[in-house]
């Protein structure tokens, strides 16, 4: 299984993915580029900066 079909199905529960989450998940250091890879397939993401200690962060979550 690819890291962008990883990352898809981790999405489909319903569940939101960071940069370390998708690290942990399928090994993947480019996690925004695998959600452009599924954004131009057609499937609706939304992005939202979330702060993980003293830091910010980009989380991705379907939009349904």
């Amino acid at each position: 299984m690819s890291q962008r079909e990883r990352i898809l199905e981790h999405l489909l529960t319903g569940a939101s993915i960071t940069p370390l989450e998708a690290l942990h998940i399928c090994g993947s250091l480019r996690l925004s580029e695998r959600i452009r890879e599924l954004e131009a397939e057609g499937i609706p993401i939304t992005h939202t900066m979330t702060a993980v200690g003293d830091k910010r962060v980009c989380s991705y979550r379907l939009a349904f």
